[in-house]
Protein backbone atom coordinates (compact mmCIF):
# COMPACT_ATOMS: atom_id res chain seq x y z
CA UNK A 1 0.00 0.00 0.00
CA UNK A 2 2.76 2.13 0.44
CA UNK A 3 4.75 2.11 -2.32
CA UNK A 4 1.39 2.65 -4.04
CA UNK A 5 0.53 5.85 -2.28
CA UNK A 6 4.45 6.54 -3.42
CA UNK A 7 4.09 5.66 -6.76
CA UNK A 8 1.03 7.84 -7.00
CA UNK A 9 2.74 11.01 -5.57
CA UNK A 10 5.69 10.86 -7.94
CA UNK A 11 3.24 10.55 -10.57
CA UNK A 12 1.29 13.60 -9.72
CA UNK A 13 4.71 15.46 -9.39
CA UNK A 14 5.24 14.73 -13.20
CA UNK A 15 2.42 16.57 -14.18
CA UNK A 16 4.42 19.89 -14.34
CA UNK A 17 2.83 23.06 -13.31
CA UNK A 18 -0.61 23.74 -13.48
CA UNK A 19 -2.79 27.02 -13.79
CA UNK A 20 -3.82 27.26 -10.50
CA UNK A 21 -1.77 27.66 -7.49
CA UNK A 22 0.28 24.88 -5.53
CA UNK A 23 0.88 25.26 -1.96
CA UNK A 24 3.31 27.89 -1.25
CA UNK A 25 2.50 29.27 1.81
CA UNK A 26 5.62 29.79 4.50
CA UNK A 27 2.91 30.77 6.91
CA UNK A 28 -0.65 28.58 6.63
CA UNK A 29 -2.19 28.58 9.53
CA UNK A 30 -1.99 32.50 10.13
CA UNK A 31 -3.17 32.51 6.66
CA UNK A 32 -6.10 29.96 6.91
CA UNK A 33 -7.54 32.67 9.95
CA UNK A 34 -6.82 35.13 7.58
CA UNK A 35 -10.97 35.38 5.62
CA UNK A 36 -9.38 37.61 3.25
CA UNK A 37 -6.85 35.41 2.37
CA UNK A 38 -8.75 32.47 2.46
CA UNK A 39 -11.37 34.28 0.16
CA UNK A 40 -8.52 34.97 -2.46
CA UNK A 41 -7.26 31.58 -2.60
CA UNK A 42 -10.94 30.10 -2.86
CA UNK A 43 -11.09 32.89 -6.28
CA UNK A 44 -8.04 31.75 -7.38
CA UNK A 45 -9.40 28.15 -7.53
CA UNK A 46 -12.37 29.88 -9.41
CA UNK A 47 -9.81 31.38 -11.58
CA UNK A 48 -11.95 34.53 -10.59
CA UNK A 49 -8.23 36.57 -10.69
CA UNK A 50 -9.85 40.27 -10.25
CA UNK A 51 -11.90 38.79 -7.18
CA UNK A 52 -8.30 37.27 -5.92
CA UNK A 53 -6.31 40.40 -6.44
CA UNK A 54 -9.00 41.95 -4.18
CA UNK A 55 -8.93 39.93 -1.54
CA UNK A 56 -4.79 39.78 -1.58
CA UNK A 57 -4.68 43.28 -1.66
CA UNK A 58 -6.87 43.68 1.35
CA UNK A 59 -4.55 40.87 2.60
CA UNK A 60 -1.53 43.21 2.43
CA UNK A 61 -3.12 46.41 3.65
CA UNK A 62 -3.70 44.30 7.18
CA UNK A 63 -0.68 42.43 7.06
CA UNK A 64 1.86 44.33 5.22
CA UNK A 65 4.78 41.82 6.56
CA UNK A 66 2.95 38.57 4.98
CA UNK A 67 5.09 37.49 2.04
CA UNK A 68 2.48 35.05 1.12
CA UNK A 69 -0.02 37.94 0.71
CA UNK A 70 1.88 39.59 -1.80
CA UNK A 71 2.78 36.44 -3.67
CA UNK A 72 -0.31 35.13 -3.77
CA UNK A 73 -1.34 39.25 -4.94
CA UNK A 74 1.54 38.80 -7.51
CA UNK A 75 -0.21 35.33 -8.70
CA UNK A 76 -3.39 36.34 -9.20
CA UNK A 77 -1.91 39.88 -10.84
CA UNK A 78 0.04 37.61 -13.44
CA UNK A 79 -2.66 36.12 -14.69
CA UNK A 80 -4.34 39.10 -15.58
CA UNK A 81 -1.82 40.32 -17.60
CA UNK A 82 -0.75 43.02 -15.21
CA UNK A 83 3.18 42.42 -15.39
CA UNK A 84 4.52 45.06 -13.80
CA UNK A 85 2.25 45.12 -10.78
CA UNK A 86 2.81 41.35 -10.59
CA UNK A 87 6.57 41.85 -10.23
CA UNK A 88 6.21 44.49 -7.67
CA UNK A 89 3.90 42.02 -5.28
CA UNK A 90 6.27 39.36 -5.89
CA UNK A 91 9.88 41.47 -5.35
CA UNK A 92 7.92 42.89 -2.16
CA UNK A 93 6.90 38.72 -1.33
CA UNK A 94 10.99 38.60 -1.83
CA UNK A 95 12.15 41.08 0.15
CA UNK A 96 10.34 40.10 3.02
CA UNK A 97 11.45 36.53 2.19
CA UNK A 98 14.28 36.21 0.50
CA UNK A 99 13.73 32.23 0.46
CA UNK A 100 10.27 32.29 -0.41
CA UNK A 101 9.80 29.53 -2.60
CA UNK A 102 6.88 30.33 -3.92
CA UNK A 103 7.48 33.89 -4.90
CA UNK A 104 10.69 32.79 -6.48
CA UNK A 105 9.12 30.33 -8.77
CA UNK A 106 5.88 32.07 -9.71
CA UNK A 107 8.23 35.18 -10.39
CA UNK A 108 10.54 33.31 -13.00
CA UNK A 109 6.73 32.16 -14.51
CA UNK A 110 6.38 35.84 -14.78
CA UNK A 111 9.55 36.27 -16.60
CA UNK A 112 8.98 33.82 -18.80
CA UNK A 113 5.47 35.24 -19.77
CA UNK A 114 7.33 38.55 -19.96
CA UNK A 115 9.97 36.65 -22.56
CA UNK A 116 12.74 37.78 -19.90
CA UNK A 117 14.19 33.65 -19.52
CA UNK A 118 17.46 34.67 -18.51
CA UNK A 119 15.60 36.38 -15.11
CA UNK A 120 13.59 33.31 -15.06
CA UNK A 121 17.06 31.22 -14.89
CA UNK A 122 18.42 33.74 -12.05
CA UNK A 123 14.79 32.52 -10.17
CA UNK A 124 15.97 28.74 -10.92
CA UNK A 125 19.45 29.22 -8.95
CA UNK A 126 18.09 30.77 -6.27
CA UNK A 127 15.22 28.35 -5.83
CA UNK A 128 18.39 25.67 -5.94
CA UNK A 129 20.05 27.23 -3.31
CA UNK A 130 16.88 27.60 -1.23
CA UNK A 131 15.19 24.46 -1.61
CA UNK A 132 17.36 21.90 -4.16
CA UNK A 133 16.23 20.59 -7.22
CA UNK A 134 13.88 18.28 -5.40
CA UNK A 135 11.68 20.85 -4.62
CA UNK A 136 8.46 21.20 -6.14
CA UNK A 137 8.99 24.87 -7.02
CA UNK A 138 12.07 24.24 -8.45
CA UNK A 139 10.85 21.32 -10.72
CA UNK A 140 7.97 23.20 -11.64
CA UNK A 141 10.08 26.29 -12.50
CA UNK A 142 12.27 24.18 -14.85
CA UNK A 143 9.94 22.50 -16.49
CA UNK A 144 8.47 25.69 -17.81
CA UNK A 145 11.45 27.41 -18.55
CA UNK A 146 12.11 24.10 -20.80
CA UNK A 147 8.71 23.90 -22.32
CA UNK A 148 9.68 27.82 -23.55
CA UNK A 149 12.98 26.81 -24.66
CA UNK A 150 11.07 24.42 -26.68
CA UNK A 151 8.43 26.95 -28.28
CA UNK A 152 5.89 25.51 -25.58
CA UNK A 153 4.58 28.79 -24.09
Amino acid sequence: MKRLVITGLLALTMLGPVAHAVDTETMPVANAGNRDYVAGKKAVERRDWASAAASFHKVVDAEPENADGYNMLGFSLRWMGKMDEAFAAYDHALQLNPKHRGALEYSGVAYLKADQPAKANEQLGRLEKVGGKYSDEYRDLAKAISDYNAGRR
